[in-house]
């Protein structure tokens, strides 16, 4: 049976175990190799399990461990062009290592992961879907100023999904932030606030989505209570219980013995 791990989720950094525990993939590897091997094992994982990692995009808080995993485990590495070009310009993955593009999906052991473009400030953003070999599917979609109807789409056909949730409007608006830096947050190319996460999770739950998790919080501008209570309110509005018709969690910043079986 297959299960989504948050290891690591927030400004600081972001990296999701998605398989069983014998086969599975990373979607970003934005701490240490440390880190995240420590994570790995704090829930019962192997890093030789792993058979590839995803990187949405190449900003550090999702790729700073790339390399140094890449060297160590010799992974295959899978990202769009843009992405792999940047990596590259950027040093942050070597000519010698096996890095691919991923066009529309691709196999990894018993696992089908599908990608899907998001907007964001970046060479050429995305999120992914990972269908596992029972059919069951996992979305992880973080790191976009706006819901596009693709990742909407992509979430409605999976059984677990993790929504960005990033900052409350105001607690930004009124924090220390450069205004610059608040702009970009709030544009079509930033980040979902919790106000724009919450509107979308109650088509989910309708639609059949029921195991849901809040990801990407900022530490400036958000709470998990916040975020927490935004999402809940939203979805009672909609006439769905919290733990009845839906399971909502926060991925955590630091790592936990957390997983969802989806």
């Amino acid at each position: 049976m297959a299960r989504a791990v948050p290891l690591f989720s927030g400004s600081n950094g972001n990296s999701y175990y998605i398989g069983t525990s014998s086969e599975g993939v990373l979607i970003d590897a934005g701490r240490s190799c440390k880190q995240i091997e420590n994570a790995m094992e704090a829930n019962g994982l192997k890093m030789q399990n792993v058979g590839a990692v995803f990187i949405t995009h190449e900003h550090t808080d999702h790729c700073s461990a790339l390399k140094v995993l890449a060297k160590k485990y010799g992974f295959k590495i899978f990202a769009s062009e843009g992405t792999l070009r940047e990596l590259a310009r950027t040093e942050k993955i070597l000519p010698s290592f096996d890095a691919n593009v991923i066009e529309n999906e691709v196999a990894v052991g018993n696992m089908l992961i599908e990608r899907i473009n998001t907007p964001h400030d970046a060479a050429e953003s995305c999120c992914y879907r990972v269908t596992a070999s029972d059919g069951k599917s996992a979305l992880i979609a973080t790191d976009m100023g706006v819901m596009l109807d693709g990742v909407r789409d992509a979430a409605k056909r999976s059984d677990f999904v993790v929504l960005e949730s990033n900052h409350d409007i105001e607690m930004l608006k009124n924090g220390i932030y450069p205004f610059y830096l608040k702009q970009r947050i709030l544009s079509p190319k930033g980040h979902l606030s919790n106000a724009a996460c919450a509107v979308e999770l109650a088509d989910l739950v309708k639609c059949g989505t029921l195991r849901l998790m809040l990801g990407h919080l900022s530490e400036q501008n958000n709470t998990p209570e916040l975020a927490l209570a935004t999402a809940i309110s939203s979805l009672e509005k909609a006439g769905l219980k919290f733990r009845s018709d839906f399971t909502l969690d926060v991925a955590p910043s630091e790592t936990r013995i957390q997983s969802v079986i989806f």
